[in-house]
């Protein structure tokens, strides 16, 4: 986040630990390193420390978008590559260049859902979804549920349409997933030691669509598709 970048820079020293969001997308990335260490290690390298040294980068890099590729993942666990894939959808923090759902949605996303189920154990309770401190409006929230519904939506069509192309399914689901997310290389034939050459060419334009959806935040791109907002 670039808020927290030039509020270090104006000296305050905790502004990162104070933020909430910065510490879930820091724990995150913490458990899920070492989840996917000690699956890699000694059923793909020897040492923890390799284990640990691919594992940090690989997360690093797929969670904030950056598509950098150090080893090739796809010869790694099940579970392994399942924590990857689920990297391919968490993203970035928001406030920064980086693609995919954003922690910061997500994070908001469980404290609504725990806030719904708190209402249907205490009813006559009044809840909140709060953050930092401060009430997040019904209107934020509406705005946020209704994005996370339109990226797995539109992830699930466009899936769906990829594989009628005759893509495999693994590939259609992770090509989707990495050019709406912007995150690089995905699994199967568009892996970290493959690239996107063999999609056929209606399969790119679908992807060069899914990135410009993903980049773009998907709402900026549907409102221009909108013919109320050319009338207005």
């Amino acid at each position: 986040n670039f808020s927290l970048h030039y509020q270090m820079l104006k000296g305050e020293t905790l502004a990162f630990w104070k933020d909430s969001e910065c510490r879930f997308f820091l724990g995150t990335v913490l458990l899920l390193t070492l989840v996917v260490a000690f699956d890699i290690h000694g059923a793909v390298y020897e040492s923890m420390g390799q284990a640990l040294r691919f594992s940090s980068f690989q997360i690093a890099s797929i969670v904030t978008t950056t598509g950098f590729a150090t080893a090739d993942y796809e010869q790694w666990p099940a579970m392994s590559q399942s924590i990857l894939l689920l990297c391919m959808f968490l993203g970035g923090s928001a406030g920064s260049t980086g693609g995919g759902m954003k922690c910061l949605r997500i994070m908001l996303c469980f404290k609504y859902c725990y806030k719904e189920l708190f209402k249907l154990i205490h009813p006559h309770a009044v809840s909140h979804v709060k953050i930092g401190g401060k009430t997040v409006p019904e209107d934020v929230m509406r705005s946020i549920l209704g994005f996370l519904a339109l990226y797995i939506g539109l992830f699930a069509l466009c899936s769906v349409l990829l594989a009628g192309l005759g893509v495999d399914i693994l590939t259609a689901f992770t090509a989707v997933a990495a050019t709406i997310g912007n995150i690089g290389p995905g699994f199967g034939m568009v892996g970290p030691v493959e690239n996107f050459a063999e999609i056929p060419l209606l399969g790119k334009w679908l992807l060069i669509w899914c990135m410009l959806l993903g980049r773009l935040e998907i709402y900026t791109v549907i409102i221009l598709l909108v013919p109320e907002f050319w009338r207005k």
